[in-house]
């Protein structure tokens, strides 16, 4: 009670006692990207058309679409289009391929925004120049958006994601707690690594390119190697790998989904608060083992005593007010836990 007290008031939420256990057998720890490790503001950086190819018309019909998806890369589309060329048409169709980008009808066009995968679904190919276009944007580190509208790619956008203040900070702390980061992500192994670098996560421990309902593959891999996968995340497609991993952090600032399906909610939304919820969680348990330790070493030391007639029952009393005094003041002990400490 005092464990979880104390965790409420540093933006940790529990859900149960057996989390605590579970804190304590965890060596590995996987970390979506986008949102938990970088901030999810996303912006739009970079245009490269086709020739011939009017910025306004990319930005209009591309920002309609994008405005209609709640993805952070999508939103970052959809406001740079609507600062260059402001009101923005309403999308007659739209859908959500997950893990692909979005496609839907604007103004009578036929109009795609996403991955190049989703274009070839299409049996839409990239021009040399879009080619080029994309490959220096991922090995730069920024995300290549591609938009094509009526069987022809015209345009890459280029968006980039900055990493959050804490990030590095936390990683490094997760280390010293005896934990592995991996980071897991769905964008290019370009852009995985550029980000992992800069937090001081090792090529060998990024895993990129992976689709959303495959985060929970990965999770499955990891623990059929024998190892205690605990997993942090802030979005919908985190849900089920949250659920699948031995210990799931849900970043407080993400989709309820991900909040239901973790077993600790961390209300900061940074990487810090995860380190502080393991050491927290890690602390309690300790302090739960200290107080079975002596409550059940007074009573294997002094049931003898009293089978014997060798206890004053003043005595007897007095040493199990004592007991509960010393596991009830024990335990307060949590309320003094600081971050970061």
């Amino acid at each position: 009670m005092v464990g979880t007290g104390r965790g409420a008031q540093l933006g940790v939420l529990i859900k149960g006692p057996e989390v605590l256990e579970n804190t304590r057998r965890v060596d590995t720890i996987v970390l979506d990207k986008t949102g938990t490790v970088t901030t999810g503001a996303m912006s739009l950086l970079g245009i490269h058309l086709v020739e011939g190819q009017e910025e306004t018309d990319v930005l209009r019909l591309a920002g309609a679409l994008e405005h209609a998806s709640e993805h952070p890369i999508a939103q970052a589309v959809a406001r740079g289009a609507i600062a260059k060329v402001g009101v923005l048409p309403v999308p007659e169709d739209f859908s959500n391929v997950p893990g692909l980008g979005v496609q839907g009808m604007v103004d009578g066009h036929a109009v795609l925004v996403g991955r190049e995968r989703l274009l070839r679904e299409w049996s839409i190919g990239l021009p040399e120049s879009l080619q080029r276009a994309k490959k220096s944007a991922e090995g730069s580190g920024r995300t290549a958006i591609i938009v094509a509208w009526d069987g022809e790619a015209r345009a890459v956008l280029e968006v980039a994601d900055a990493v959050k203040p804490t990030s590095a900070q936390a990683i490094a702390q997760l280390r010293l707690l005896g934990l592995t980061p991996v980071l897991l992500t769905g964008d290019n192994q370009a852009i995985a690594e550029s980000v992992a670098a800069e937090v001081g996560i090792a090529p060998s421990d990024v895993i990129a390119e992976v689709m959303p309902e495959d985060k929970v593959e990965v999770v499955r891999k990891m623990q059929a190697e024998g190892r205690i996968v605990a997993m942090v995340g802030d979005g919908v497609n985190d849900a089920a790998a949250l659920a699948q991993a031995d210990l799931g952090l849900a970043m407080g600032t993400g989709t309820d989904a991900a909040i239901e399906a973790a077993d600790l909610t961390l209300v900061r939304g940074d990487l810090l608060a995860a380190v502080d919820a393991i050491r927290l969680a890690r602390r309690t348990l300790g302090t739960i083992k200290t107080n079975l330790f002596w409550a059940f070493g007074y009573n294997v030391a002094a049931l003898p005593l009293a089978a014997a007639g060798l206890l004053n029952p003043m005595i007897a009393g007095a040493a199990m007010a004592f007991s509960s005094v010393f596991v009830v003041g024990n335990s307060l002990r949590l309320r003094n836990f600081q971050t970061g400490a």
